[in-house]
């Protein structure tokens, strides 16, 4: 079920919207609209513990012993990473563009008050004459209320207009950070769980090597054995250690990168079914329907077709710069005592008119920011070509790396059969004597190499799936659930 904004025309699945509902808990459970006031951001958003912080730093807090699925992994970023919760903020600031504008269409109402103590010395001429000074001291005061009312505003109703796009385009850019949010999250969960079934490996590569190694010992101590075969095995199992260190390392990065993420530490992770990992090309089944598809529902492409059309805007408001402005004024003014000439009166003035205003010449300036603006245009409408072009690629490639990976996968799937049989044939020969145990650990090393290829395809063919549904805006928390099937303890 999807719903759309209709001030913006941002697509969110229901889903996804109700979960980042949950995040900013001082917003409505309603998206806002342009007529209405957000609660403030940081009001709304949930903070980060202290305690966590902590733990990503010096170790303080223990993992949690329930291994980490990626549906939960998904939500602690949704609610802790802080590059989304800035855009969570940057939306709520750009929100406000939309009455900031209209407010210069609304009445507009001002008072105005003043108090003077007046020192007056006053000379004049007598009958004879003569200079006459008086000196007079008294208060004087003034009250003005004033309420101003557009009718003819064309520039200001170009800016609301503007408003509107400047806000799709931030809802977009947040729809972009969710989505990009989900990438990151996909990304350190499964390098993390590649390198781990990586470090698996070469541990039981080890412990097959430190077996070969004490059978070639004791084949030599029986007269059976030769140097060669002990050398050859002692080599690869000295090699075999510093690839387990180096795995060992590569966990420790892996799991810091996912931390950073969900801002909590991250001990065991689901392991992945292979019986449950869906080997089914994508729907639809052709990249040009993706293509299409990103296109019309893109947050980057919509965020930069926004960004056009506030451009587009920005030229008619330039434009109507020349226009004729006209507005509806009443006002309301008490003076008293503020005629030096009669200090001792006052006067009560209410009046209501029309006021028209029109530049007559600005040196060429209102001409100067068209040209700015149109430029500005024609800027945008090349970045948005060139959005368009780019993602247009990365959706053949993510779509390939999908279609591909299955077949990828079922491939590898039949090598490891035909490696674990190639392995059983070596060790009979073996005994047969037709083959040395240089053979066996050649063919040991290849069923290590394809599980290590397989693994790695699976994982692969899981973050290719939501890097396509990422380019159409549509990751949510049912597509992690689907995934997290594919996951089992």
């Amino acid at each position: 079920m999807l719903y759309r904004n209709p001030t913006t025309g941002v697509r969110w699945s229901l889903s996804l919207w109700r979960v980042l509902s949950t995040v900013a808990l001082g917003f409505a459970a309603s998206p806002i609209t342009h007529a209405q006031s957000p609660a403030p951001v940081f009001e709304g958003l949930p903070s980060v513990q202290t305690g966590r912080v902590l733990g990503l730093t010096d170790g303080s807090l223990a993992a949690p012993a329930r291994p980490l699925s990626l549906l939960e992994a998904w939500q602690l970023a949704l609610e802790n990473d802080t590059t989304l919760r800035g855009a969570w903020a940057a939306a709520a600031a750009g929100r406000e563009r939309i009455p900031q504008a209209n407010s210069q269409l609304l009445p507009n109402a001002q008072v105005s008050l003043s108090r003077f103590d007046n020192d007056v010395n006053r000379q004049a001429l007598d009958a004879l004459s003569r200079t006459v000074s008086t000196r007079s001291r008294y208060g004087s005061s003034n009250e003005t209320l004033t309420i101003r009312q557009a009718i003819l505003r064309v520039q200001q109703r170009a800016a609301v207009r503007q408003a509107g796009y400047q806000v799709t385009e931030t809802e977009a850019l947040l729809a972009r950070e969710v989505q990009s949010l989900a990438v990151r999250v996909a990304t350190g969960y499964f390098e993390l769980m590649q390198v781990q079934d990586q470090a698996k490996l070469l541990t039981a590569q080890g412990e097959f090597l430190q077996s070969r190694v004490i059978a070639a010992t004791r084949a030599i101590g029986a007269g059976s054995g030769t140097r060669t075969d002990l050398d050859d095995a002692q080599a690869r199992l000295d090699l075999n250690k510093a690839q387990q260190l180096e795995a060992k390392q590569a966990i420790q990065a892996k799991r810091r990168q996912l931390q950073a993420v969900v801002s909590r530490p991250v001990g065991e992770l689901v392991n992945l079914n292979p019986d449950r990992l869906s080997l089914v090309p994508p729907t639809p089944d052709t990249a040009e329907k993706w293509v299409l598809l990103a296109l019309d529902s893109s947050p980057e492409v919509l965020a930069a077709r926004a960004r056009l059309d506030a451009a587009t805007e920005e030229i008619n408001r330039s434009k109507a710069a020349n226009y004729p402005a006209i507005d509806a004024i009443a006002q309301f003014q008490r003076s008293k005592s503020e005629v030096v000439t009669l200090p001792q009166t006052g006067y009560t003035n209410a009046s209501i008119g029309i006021q028209l205003s029109m530049p007559l010449y600005t040196g060429g300036y209102v001409e100067s920011t068209v040209r700015e603006a149109v430029a500005r245009q024609h800027q945008l409408r090349e970045a948005l070509e060139a959005t368009q072009l780019d993602l247009g690629v990365r959706v053949h490639v993510e779509f390939n790396a999908v279609t591909e990976g299955v077949e990828r996968i079922k491939a590898l799937e039949v090598a490891v059969r035909s490696t674990e049989v190639a392995l059983d044939s070596a060790r009979k020969s073996v005994i047969a004597g037709t083959r040395t145990s240089l053979d066996v650990l050649n063919a040991q090393q290849q069923k290590i190499q394809a599980l290590s290829e397989l693994s790695r395809a699976r994982y692969g063919l899981l973050l290719s799936r939501i890097r396509l549904t990422s380019f159409i805006g549509q990751v949510d928390e049912k597509t992690f659930t689907q995934i997290s099937e594919s996951l089992t303890h």
